[in-house]
């Protein structure tokens, strides 16, 4: 990322589940290690919308809507509870190249479509990204319950306050990037997922487990510049 970006996350759905975190790391960076909760750790399938995406300082009305999905799992390194992705799927062509060329993330580009309708919400994704694994998902999802603070639930505070996230470019570094946010607002939710291919085309297959169903608003976020992990720091576990 050249500069610092400012954005909102809209219409989240947080989809979980538990995987053996022996697991996990084989498919983890060597300077990474799966982060736990009672002893899993977790995969997760997050659908949502990016709006006013823009370089921190520019007005809201100049930022862009960015349809989003990815599939991430829960890190650590030096104490830090961060995020890791496997993939992010999104809807904007320049965004995509933007995120792939300066954050080294691993954007795809997808036809993605995400409407609102008597309090539920659908999401459409189809990647379209040349040479990349084919990955779909189509699903709707609602939330059933009373809001409540993510840190009042120990699960729900493990899965979403997470301040950095980090990825693995192609050269094989490890970078992070730092993101500022209030605190989550979640209800619990239910989803009805008919298509999900993306699990399968980062590696793994789609646990057998009921997951774990969350779903947010939305908040407003800043995230840092792109920075690279020191190369000792990678070389240490």
């Amino acid at each position: 990322m050249v500069v610092p970006l400012e954005m909102g996350w809209r219409q989240l759905l947080f989809e979980s589940w538990p995987v053996d975190p022996e697991v996990m790391d084989a498919h983890l960076p060597e300077s990474l290690s799966a982060d736990r909760h009672d002893g899993n750790a977790w995969l997760s399938v997050i659908p949502f919308t990016n709006v006013a995406v823009r370089p921190k300082g520019l007005p809201r009305p100049l930022g862009v809507r960015l349809p989003e999905i990815n599939v991430r799992t829960y890190v650590t390194r030096d104490g830090v509870p961060s995020v890791y992705f496997f993939s992010l799927d999104a809807q904007g062509l320049a965004g995509v190249t933007g995120a792939r060329l300066f954050h080294h993330l691993p954007y795809y580009y997808a036809r993605i479509s995400l409407a609102v309708a008597d309090g539920c919400v659908r999401f459409e994704s189809c990647r379209c990204h040349p040479g990349a694994r084919p990955g779909r998902y189509e699903a709707t999802y609602w939330p059933t319950g009373e809001p409540f603070d993510a840190l009042a639930d120990p699960l729900a505070e493990f899965l979403v306050e997470r301040y950095r996230f980090y990825t693995e470019a192609p050269d094989g570094s490890v970078r992070y990037t730092d993101v500022d946010h209030d605190t989550w607002t979640l209800y619990p939710a239910d989803a009805t997922v008919e298509t999900d291919t993306l699990v399968r085309a980062d590696g793994f297959a789609r646990p057998d487990a009921d997951p774990v169903y969350y779903y947010s608003p939305g908040l407003d976020v800043v995230a840092s510049r792109s920075q690279r992990l020191r190369k000792e720091a990678q070389d240490d576990r």
